[in-house]
């Protein structure tokens, strides 16, 4: 146990000293486990570690989204979403806001990433809500949590890196994020809702427009619709697995990218440049998690704390609260990769020991998968770090990052809310996936 807290103190150290996330733990990690065995093992399980992550035929899915998701974005879908949703909710006060949250829904199930879904969508939805005389808290806090759906609708990287961790099945985990997803947009919508009830100037309804224009809108987003319901009805159907899904989207995404007229060859060249980096610091990262998830195991810390849940006599939901305690706290200094990879491994062999009532046992871990994922989208847009507030930042300069924190502050609660009601009704999320399997 003292060496498990040990590790954490000097990893924790190594992040605030700015050391890369990645190096900080493949450096505890494998000392950690050179001082409990030996250096040869331990460097034999850095090479090794390292070989079979890279190798490894299950998480070529995840070069294979990301792919799917540049090429689908240089195709100009961020600005086709946004279109179709604007033109549908033009005239309520907020539609443009709400506009954006769906449009962010729909870009999540082709991108997979928060930061990348916030910073496409604040280049196109934040000029048509300046236009219209939106606030700047209403409108990049809307942005900001919108963003935040990039890691649980399907197809999300988190959740393939969580499947494999745990050893669960990464379609029932696709399965299981949909209804949170959804209902996590109409959550926000009504956040949207709720900002204009206390100040109705902060988004105020937009122009007429005729039908002939609204429905020539969703000519655009038909390619995106068709990727969605093959990539997921494939995996839903059983026809092919979630690799393969990722392969026949990312096919799909390139002959897409084609019929838009957007691929150039310089464009490709740097589509692929922008994957390559993006999955190397994935896998890294990934590297990084397992040698340290190693050092920990080794150190039985899973163990002693399961032993301990036992003796202090606490009920199942008393720990879940405990544990979804610690990612909100965490999540104010870690982004939420580094998070999940550095906790699960920790925390997920005594959630799998412990018999919640209303879960079946065999789902007990697609169910902490979906709550994981929630509350790392909470930490998202939670201050101090809130790594959507300050891509936002970043792409709108002039925009303070007060006013921005200020305008998340409604899609906060309503993430607490959500996360509320999927702990005490499991059967959101766990209803598709038990439908899979029937």
């Amino acid at each position: 146990m003292f060496e498990s807290l040990l590790g954490f103190a000097i990893l924790f150290v190594l992040v605030l000293l700015r050391v890369p996330i990645a190096i900080a733990m493949i450096m505890v990690g494998t000392a950690g486990f050179a001082m409990l065995r030996n250096w040869h093992a331990a460097l034999n399980i850095l090479g090794g570690t390292a070989l079979d992550t890279g190798m490894s035929f299950t998480l070529s899915v995840i070069p294979l989204f990301i792919l799917m998701g540049n090429l689908l974005t240089i195709s100009g879908v961020s600005g086709s979403l946004f279109s179709a949703a604007h033109r549908a909710l033009y005239r309520l006060r907020g539609g443009l806001a709400m506009a954006s949250i769906v449009a962010c829904g729909g870009f999540s199930a082709v991108c997979g990433s928060s930061l990348a879904t916030a910073a496409t969508m604040s280049k196109v939805a934040m000029p048509s809500m300046r236009k219209v005389g939106y606030a700047d808290s209403l409108a990049t806090g809307s942005i900001a949590a919108g963003g935040t759906l990039g890691i649980l609708i399907p197809p999300s990287v988190i959740l393939v890196l969580y499947g494999i961790m745990t050893e669960q099945n990464i379609g029932m985990l696709f399965m299981a994020g949909i209804v949170p997803g959804l209902l996590g947009i109409l959550l926000y919508m009504g956040a949207v809702r709720a900002t204009i009830w206390f100040n109705p100037e902060a988004g105020p309804p937009g122009d007429r427009m005729p039908w002939s224009e609204r429905l020539m809108a969703l000519r655009g987003v038909w390619g995106v619709l068709i990727l969605f319901i093959l990539v997921m009805g494939g995996i839903y159907g059983g026809f092919f697995t979630p690799t393969e899904a990722a392969g026949i989207g990312a096919s799909g995404a390139f002959l897409f990218a084609l019929f838009k007229g957007r691929l150039t060859i310089k464009e490709l060249g740097s589509i692929l440049i922008q994957s390559v980096r993006t999955t190397a610091m994935i896998f890294s990262v990934l590297i990084g998690a397992l040698l340290f998830a190693n050092f920990i195991n080794i150190a039985d810390l899973p163990g002693i704390l399961s032993l301990w849940v036992l003796k202090a006599n606490l009920s199942p939901l008393m720990v879940l609260m405990m544990i979804i305690a610690i990612y909100i706290v965490l999540g104010c200094v870690l982004e939420s990769l580094s998070m999940i990879l550095l906790t699960v491994p920790v925390f997920y062999p005594m959630i799998s020991e412990i018999a919640f009532p209303v879960v079946p046992p065999h789902l007990v871990l697609i169910w902490f998968g979906i709550l994981v994922v929630v509350v790392t989208e909470i930490s998202l847009i939670t201050p101090p770090v809130g790594l959507n507030v300050f891509v936002l930042r970043g792409v709108l300069p002039d925009v303070t990052t007060g006013t921005i924190f200020k305008g998340v502050t409604p899609f906060w609660v309503a993430d607490i809310i959500r996360l509320a009601v999927l702990v005490f009704f499991p059967a959101l999320a766990l209803g598709v996936p038990m439908l899979m399997m029937n």
